[in-house]
């Protein structure tokens, strides 16, 4: 006569706790649709300004949006309140890393969002709170991280623990791209007086320091995998060069340029400081600006379209742009066109490798850090 035969598995308590986290976590994010199997990644979350806002801005009282033709021409929804032609590097991220769709803007976000990855970018918005400030409300890095946390405090009510929630996103990955606002829209045209009192070296130890509060502040928050994208050469975007004297050799103010790599140094440092804390894998990550011409790009000092005399530098609403638009680097007087930052995207790309695939198990009990 055969017997059932019952098997006892004898483990530690914590390990026991850790396994049953383990299984409900994934019970709940299964009943909510779940993360997408195919996907390089577990889930998806962005921070940064107009080079990935995909939409925020189309909701705040700023002159910093640009949900009107021709933004949008390329893009199949059209005008959508991406600040180029096409797609932006956010879309191309995830198309790289096989998520089936973009992460959505924070404002539109629903549950399965939320668990899965959301798009917090703002145009105008910076490590600074005050810059991008004359455009209006724009969502800045600090108010970006208060989203993050009402994120967390909603996948606590549906994972059933504030612990379960950060350790989800601990196995997310984060891609972070800010400071280009606190150059382009605060430092360099020096719209604030508390900014004229700085030298370069200065200024960026302000913002680094600044800067290494916000990760830090994420780190506390369950960010465990975090991309941080450098500055490019933003003495050569079309604003700069159309203001300021250029170099004979560059064709672009080498001031600028030489502002940005002081604060990309301190950066790379401060990326270096950040991974000694316990399971943090921070990557600093640079993009095409470094050398633009690349591919078919030929056209790097001018934009593809009529652009306005204000300081905002957008497409003339309604105004037709060039039509060899895969030719040229710049769609308007600051942001490149879909075809540059399908570049800058796969270089960015590929310097994420490090962060793809991996899974972290103790970030949610890590002892949290002071930023004060």
């Amino acid at each position: 006569m055969f017997r059932h035969i019952i098997i006892i598995i004898i483990m530690p308590h914590s390990i026991m706790i850790n396994v049953c986290y383990f299984l409900l976590l994934n019970l709940v994010i299964f009943q909510f649709g779940g993360v997408v199997n195919a996907s390089q990644v577990h889930c998806f979350f962005i921070f940064g300004d107009s080079l990935v806002d995909n939409g925020n801005n189309n909701y705040l009282n700023t002159i910093a949006k640009v949900n009107y033709s021709p933004y949008g021409i390329d893009f199949l929804a059209g005008p959508t309140g991406r600040f180029t032609n096409g797609r932006n590097t956010a879309d191309f991220l995830a198309e790289l890393l096989e998520i089936y769709k973009p992460p959505p803007p924070y404002t539109n976000a629903t549950d399965w969002d939320r668990i899965n990855g959301v798009n917090f970018g703002s145009g105008g918005a910076g490590i600074l709170d005050e810059s991008g400030k004359h455009y209006g409300d724009v969502v800045t890095m600090s108010e970006q991280l208060s989203n993050h946390e009402a994120i967390i405090t909603r996948l606590a009510e549906i994972f059933g623990e504030r612990k379960l929630s950060l350790q989800h996103l601990s196995n997310c990955t984060y891609y972070v791209a800010m400071g280009s606002n606190d150059y382009l829209g605060n430092y360099l045209p020096k719209y604030y007086a508390s900014t004229t009192q700085y030298s370069p070296e200065q200024f960026a130890s302000l913002a680094i320091a600044q800067y290494s509060k916000h990760l830090l502040r994420l780190y506390n928050n369950g960010g465990r995998k975090v991309a941080v994208n450098g500055l490019g050469k933003l003495g050569c975007v079309p604003q700069q060069t159309a203001k300021y004297p250029v170099s004979p050799l560059t064709g672009c103010v080498e001031t600028s340029n030489a502002a940005v790599d002081i604060f990309n140094e301190k950066l790379k440092k401060l990326i270096k400081t950040l991974n000694l804390l316990p399971d943090a894998r921070f990557l600093y990550v640079s993009e095409i600006t470094d050398n633009p011409s690349y591919g078919n790009i030929t056209v790097v000092g001018k934009p593809c379209c009529e652009v306005s005399e204000d300081s905002l530098g957008h497409c003339v609403e309604g105004s037709t742009p060039c039509s060899n638009r895969d030719e040229y680097y710049f769609w308007d007087s600051f942001h490149p066109t879909e075809a540059a930052t399908s570049l800058s995207a796969k270089i960015i790309y590929d310097a994420m490798a490090p962060l793809l695939q991996t899974t972290t198990t103790t970030a949610a009990t890590t002892p949290l850090v002071d930023v004060s």
